[in-house]
C-alpha cells in the first residue's frame, strides 16, 4: 500500500515538474482589457496601424472576431468580470458598476467595501463582492504564493476585478485628483507608482496636454467632407471640474497606463524571475469621446484606435525587451459593449422624447399612494431599475410581489417606455428573449421593476445634480478577443464564441485550473 501511495505521489510530482519544465508555460501573462473595443473598427482601420500592434495580434495569435456576452447593460466592470471569471453577471456578482444599498438608500460602487481604506483616494474598495475566482486568482494559486499579480487601469473596479482576490496590487486613476490610487485590501503598493504621484503626477502635466489628430486628416477613412477639413484640439484645463473625467475618457490616458506598465516590467521585473508565472493586467479605453462640441466624435474615435495601436506597440516592445514575447502569453479582450448614444440633431427628425426619471418616480408614488394609502413607496432609480421601499411596503402589510406588479403595469404605460418587468418576471419567464436579462441581473441587487426604453429616447436622471442624460440605443456590435503566445498557432475564428469561454480557454493554454465558476468549455486552439 505504501509503495502504491509513493508511486502516485512521485507520479504527481513528475507531472508537476514536467509542467514547469514545459517551454510552452510562460514566465508572464499579460491580460489587456480595452473598454468598448470593436472588431469592425480594427479591421476597418488596419491600414493605419503599424506592424507590431493590432496587426501582430491578428497575424500571430488566435483572433476571435465575435465574442458573445449574451447580456444587456454591460459596462467596464461587468464586462471585465465576465472575461476574468468565465461566469455571467448573475453568478459572478458584478451586474453593473453600481448597485443599490438599502441601508443608505444610495447607489454605491459594486465593489465598495467600508472595511478598507483608500490610498491617494477616499474611495474604499475590495473584491469581496466578486463571488467567483478569476484568471488572476488561478495564476496566483498556481504560483503557490510566489507569483506576482499586478493590475493597472483607468477605472477602479476594472483594475480590482483584473487583480482578483489574490492579486498583489491594483491601481487606478482617481477621477477627482488624477492620482494613481489603490486600496488597503492589497498587501503591496509598488513604490514605482506612488513615486509617480509625487514626481510625475498627472495633475502637474494635464494643463499642458493637447490631443490633436495623430495623422493628416486625409488619412482617416469614411468621414464626411467637413470632418476632413475641421481639425480638433482637445485640452484639459484644471479649471474645468470635469477635467479628469475628460482625460480618463480620452486616448491620452492610454499613454499614461502604458508608461506605468513599462515601469512594472523594467523596475519590478514582472515576469523576470522564472520561478512562477507572473501576471500584469492592463486596462485601456477605446470609448467614444463625448466631450466634443458638435456631438460628432467619429474623427476622434478613429484617432483613438490609431493611438491605441501605438500604445500596444510600445507595450509589446517593452515585453520583448524585458521578458521576451516568446516567454509571454498575451490576451486582449473588449468589455463587450459600445456606447455611442448621443442625441441626434433635431434637424434629422428621428423619433425621440425625454423621459424624466424624477417625474416618473413621483407619478408612480402618487399612484401607489392612491392605491395603498399614504407613504413613500419608491426608493430610487438606476440604469433602468426602479427600487421600491421594502420597509414601507412591509409597514403597510402589503405583498411586495403585488406592489411590484402594480408598479410595472403603471410604468409600462408611460411615454418612452417600451416594456417593463418585475424581478419575478425576469427570473421565472421561459421566453428566450428574457434569457439575456436573466443572465445579466442579480435578484439580490437588482431593482423591483426593470424598464426597457424606446430607442432614441433621452433618459434624463434628474433625481441628482447635475442631471445625467443617456440616450436609449441598442448597439449590437462585434467585439474581439486575441490570444497570442505559448506556442499557439495563428487562427481566425469567425463564429460567435461565448464570453464565458475566454477564461477557461486562457487557463487551459496555461495548463492551470479554470476559474471556479466558469460556465463554458474552453476553446481548443491550435498549436504550432
Amino acid at each position: 500500500m505504501n509503495r502504491l501511495i509513493t508511486s502516485v505521489i512521485c507520479g504527481l510530482v513528475g507531472i508537476n515538474t514536467m509542467l514547469y519544465a514545459d517551454s510552452s508555460r510562460p514566465k508572464l501573462v499579460v491580460g489587456i482589457m480595452i473598454d468598448q473595443l470593436r472588431t469592425d473598427y480594427i479591421e476597418y482601420l488596419q491600414n493605419l496601424f503599424g506592424e507590431k500592434g493590432f496587426k501582430k495580434l491578428m497575424k500571430d495569435g488566435a483572433f476571435i472576431k465575435d465574442v458573445d456576452f449574451k447580456v444587456n447593460g454591460l459596462d467596464p466592470a461587468s464586462g471585465t468580470a465576465m472575461i476574468y471569471t468565465g461566469g455571467y453577471p448573475r453568478h459572478n456578482g458584478v451586474t453593473a458598476s453600481k448597485v443599490f444599498d438599502p441601508v443608505t438608500k444610495e447607489m454605491v460602487p459594486t465593489l465598495h467595501d467600508q472595511a478598507m481604506i483608500g490610498n491617494f483616494t477616499t474611495e474604499t474598495y475590495s473584491p469581496a463582492n466578486l463571488r467567483l475566482s478569476t484568471i488572476s486568482d488561478e495564476i496566483a494559486i498556481d504560483g503557490a504564493g510566489v507569483a506576482s499579480v499586478y493590475s493597472i487601469a483607468p477605472d477602479a473596479q476594472q483594475s480590482i476585478i483584473m487583480a482578483g482576490h489574490a492579486g498583489t496590487s491594483a491601481f487606478w486613476i482617481n477621477d477627482n485628483t488624477g492620482k494613481w490610487a489603490t486600496t488597503t485590501y492589497y498587501r503591496d503598493a509598488p513604490s514605482v507608482v506612488t513615486q509617480r504621484n509625487y514626481n510625475e503626477s498627472i495633475s502637474s502635466r494635464i494643463d499642458t496636454m493637447q490631443w490633436k489628430p495623430a495623422l493628416p486628416l486625409s488619412s482617416y477613412p469614411g468621414l464626411p467632407a467637413q470632418k476632413r477639413i475641421l481639425d480638433f484640439k482637445h485640452t484639459f484645463p484644471t479649471a474645468d471640474r470635469s477635467v479628469y473625467r475628460m482625460y480618463l475618457s480620452s486616448p491620452m490616458v492610454n499613454t499614461e497606463v502604458t508608461d506605468v506598465a513599462i515601469t512594472y516590467l523594467k523596475d519590478l521585473k514582472v515576469g523576470g524571475r522564472g520561478d512562477a508565472i507572473d501576471m500584469l493586467n492592463v486596462g485601456y479605453t477605446a470609448a467614444p469621446y463625448k466631450y466634443v462640441k458638435d456631438g460628432d466624435f467619429r474623427l476622434e474615435l478613429e484617432d483613438s484606435y490609431v493611438r491605441l495601436d501605438g500604445q500596444l506597440t510600445r507595450l509589446f516592445d517593452a515585453i520583448e525587451k524585458y521578458v521576451g514575447l516568446d516567454n509571454t502569453l498575451v490576451y486582449v479582450a473588449s468589455t463587450g459593449y459600445y456606447d455611442d448614444a448621443v442625441a441626434d440633431d433635431p434637424q434629422y427628425r428621428t423619433p425621440t422624447g425625454d423621459f424624466s426619471v424624477r417625474r416618473a418616480l413621483s407619478l408612480l408614488n402618487s399612484y401607489l399612494t392612491a392605491r395603498y394609502g399614504n407613504g413613500d413607496y419608491v426608493d430610487t432609480y438606476s440604469a433602468g431599475h426602479v427600487y421600491l421601499d421594502r420597509k414601507q411596503i412591509e409597514e403597510h402589510k402589503l405583498d411586495l410581489k403585488e406592489v411590484a406588479e402594480a408598479s410595472r403595469d403603471f410604468l409600462v404605460k408611460m411615454s418612452g417606455v417600451n416594456d417593463a418587468f418585475t424581478m419575478g418576471d425576469i427570473m421565472t419567464s421561459a421566453l428566450p428573449a428574457m434569457e439575456a436579462m436573466r443572465l445579466g441581473t442579480d435578484p439580490k441587487t437588482g431593482g423591483d421593476v426593470v424598464l426597457e426604453f424606446n430607442a432614441g429616447w433621452n433618459i434624463v436622471n434628474d433625481t441628482k445634480f447635475p442631471n445625467e442624460t443617456q440616450v436609449a440605443r441598442s448597439s449590437m456590435v462585434q467585439t474581439p478577443v486575441f490570444i497570442m503566445g505559448c506556442g499557439l498557432a495563428p487562427v481566425t475564428i469567425d463564429t460567435p464564441v461565448d464570453a464565458t469561454a475566454i477564461a477557461p480557454t486562457v487557463t487551459q493554454v496555461l495548463r492551470i485550473r479554470s476559474p471556479n465558476g466558469a460556465e463554458s468549455k474552453p476553446i481548443n486552439l491550435p498549436r504550432k
